[in-house]
C-alpha cells in the first residue's frame, strides 16, 4: 500500500534567497544555498498542509525539511509536526518561512527558515523576519499550468457570457495575465 507521504501533492519551486542563493536540499540530507540556478536539489516540492502551512520536500531526495526545538534545520523521511512552516508574505513581497511548532518562549517571536550572506543555514531563533535572511521568493517550475488555466477560465467566459465582445475577453484576459498562481494558493489552500 503506497504510504500517504507519496501521494501528498504541491507545488515544484525553487526558492530564491534575498541573499542570492537558491536554498538546496543536497542528497545527503545537507540544507545550504546555491548560487547554480539549475542544480536540481534546489527544486521542492511546497505542499499545502494547513491553512498557510506548508511541507517543504525536496524533489530529488524526497526528505522533508524540519526544524527542531532548538531552531537547528535538519531534513525527515517522514512528514512530521516538525516539518509544518507557516508561510506568510512580507511587506516587500518577499515570503516567509517559519516553524509552526517553535517560538521564542519569553516573546513569542517565530523562527525562521534563513540563509546567512555565504549561503549557509541559519539557526531559526537567529532569523529575525525583517531581515534579508528569512526572505525568499518561491519561483514554481510549471509555467505552462498558467496558461492552461488562462484558457480554460477564456472558455468558460465565453460560454457563461452571452454578447461577449473580443475586446471583453481581450481586457479580462489581460487583467488576468497578472495572475499568480502561488498568490493564490497563499491565500486558498485547496489544490
Amino acid at each position: 500500500a503506497p504510504k500517504k507521504d507519496d501521494r501528498l501533492k504541491g507545488i515544484v519551486t525553487r526558492l530564491s534567497s534575498r541573499q542570492g542563493f537558491q536554498l538546496q536540499m543536497q542528497p545527503d540530507g545537507t540544507i545550504d544555498g546555491t548560487k547554480d540556478e539549475d542544480s536540481t536539489y534546489a527544486v521542492f516540492n511546497l505542499i499545502p498542509v494547513g491553512l498557510r502551512v506548508v511541507a517543504i520536500q525536496g524533489v530529488q531526495t524526497k526528505l522533508y525539511l524540519a526544524m527542531n526545538n532548538e531552531g537547528f534545520l535538519y531534513t525527515s523521511e517522514h512528514f512530521t509536526p516538525e516539518c509544518k512552516f507557516k508561510e506568510s508574505v512580507f511587506e516587500n513581497y518577499y515570503v516567509t518561512y517559519s516553524s509552526m511548532l517553535y517560538r521564542q518562549q519569553a516573546s513569542g517571536r517565530a523562527w525562521y527558515l534563513g540563509l546567512n550572506k555565504e549561503g549557509g543555514i541559519m539557526k531559526g531563533n537567529h532569523v529575525k523576519k525583517n531581515k534579508a535572511a528569512a526572505h525568499f521568493i518561491p519561483k514554481p517550475l510549471k509555467a505552462k499550468k498558467k496558461k492552461s488555466l488562462l484558457g480554460n477560465i477564456d472558455k468558460k467566459f465565453k460560454k457563461t457570457t452571452p454578447n461577449n465582445s473580443p475586446e471583453t475577453t481581450n481586457k479580462l484576459l489581460n487583467k488576468l495575465e497578472t495572475f499568480n498562481p502561488l498568490e493564490f494558493v497563499l491565500f486558498n489552500r485547496r489544490i
